[in-house]
């Protein structure tokens, strides 16, 4: 098609070259078909095309190779290349025929308008084309960048309400769930009565059951892994780039248990988070120590720059806070300072919490669970 597309190309001007009725010079017509031979050229090097149809627009018979290559000129070259051969192609062959013909200023106003329209209007087509081919393509970049945006925001909001609905699952079922499964495994170990005893253990297998069940629920609901004490640099160095002035001071080895290490990556984020809410500005020191027997997790913020009510401080994310640390056996306070610095201190144990890890938050074994 390429192929045929260019035979017509060169083979529709020349013919109409040697159509001609009226030959100015002797040079004319091999100069026009020369330029016919040459329109090839034009699919590589524009310019150099039309400034081979030069010498028979002198002779007064390339005007159809021309139209051609100008064409072709306005489709590939840049805005000053195309004004640039448009005044050529309009001066040169106007100019030589006023001189020669000696017009009067009618005529030879009618003769340049006639050049600028024989080699402006096929030049202009071919930028026309290609901004529209050009707009035609943004256009469609436009939109699969707004269905793909779109797509975004619908997974994000999808990931979001299942994130939702696993915190809802984790802190109100999980934490109400491991306590009737601790209790229920204290009531069997104190009691006389054999009935009591087996109704107890009943109990503790069906809330390890329970929290079996939530866990499988939360690995569908979480499409990412939950970060751990593992991910506390990681966190530190987020919170640092947004800005915040945080001094880091670790000093627990070996790192503590799966669950107790969640725990102690919930209290510095939430902390954090707070420290960004309620006193921007602000310098946070996080502490990580043992002392007698305990894993203590410290997160002191200084003074905001600019007030806050103390009103502001806390709210639902402590208490959640609060929930997490207990299931695993420790104790959380919060101190708000008349100074308006605020200080979170947890208290984790070291080793396994007094819920083993069959009985934590995030389900137990479905072998325990028989053996109880």
């Amino acid at each position: 098609m390429v192929i045929l597309l260019e035979a017509l190309a060169v083979l529709v001007p020349a013919a109409m070259v040697l159509m001609a009725d009226h030959v100015p010079y002797a040079w004319s017509i091999p100069t026009a078909l020369a330029a016919c031979l040459l329109l090839p050229v034009r699919r590589w090097r524009p310019w150099p095309a039309a400034l081979a149809c030069l010498p028979g627009l002198i002779g007064g018979l390339g005007w159809p190779p021309t139209v051609v290559a100008m064409y072709r000129v306005g489709r590939k070259s840049s805005v000053r290349m195309m004004i640039t051969l448009v005044a050529l192609a309009t001066i040169l062959p106007s100019a030589l025929v006023v001189v020669t013909q000696r017009l009067a200023l009618g005529s030879a106003l009618l003769t340049v308008a006639f050049s600028l329209f024989m080699s402006g209007a096929p030049t202009a087509l071919g930028a026309l084309i290609t901004t529209r081919r050009k707009l035609t393509a943004s256009l469609a970049e436009a939109s699969r960048a707004r269905t793909a945006e779109l797509e975004a925001r619908e997974v994000g909001a999808r990931a979001s309400e299942r994130a939702r609905i696993a915190r809802e699952i984790h802190d109100a079922v999980g934490h109400h769930a491991t306590l009737i499964a601790v209790e229920s495994a204290a009531l069997a170990a104190t009691t006389d009565d054999d009935g009591t005893r087996e109704t107890a253990l009943r109990l503790r297998a069906l809330a390890k059951e329970a929290l079996s069940e939530m866990r499988a629920a939360l690995g569908l609901l979480n499409t990412e892994p939950t970060p751990g004490y593992e991910g506390l640099p990681s966190l530190i160095e987020r919170a640092t780039s947004a800005g915040l002035a945080v001094h880091y001071e670790d000093k627990i080895t070996p790192p503590p248990p799966s669950a107790t290490g969640r725990a102690v990556y919930r209290i510095v984020q939430e902390a954090l988070t707070n420290v960004t809410k309620h006193a921007p500005g602000a310098t946070v020191q996080v502490r990580l120590s043992k002392q007698d027997g305990q894993l203590h997790v410290s997160v002191i913020n200084g003074p905001p720059t600019t007030p806050v009510p103390v009103a502001d401080r806390g709210g639902h994310g402590l208490h959640g806070l609060r929930e997490r640390v207990t299931s695993v056996g420790g104790s959380l306070t919060t101190t708000a300072r008349a100074d308006g610095s605020f200080a979170v201190h947890a208290k984790l144990p070291v080793g396994p919490s007094k819920v083993d890890a069959d009985d934590s938050t995030f389900g137990g074994s479905a072998r325990n669970s028989a053996n109880a």
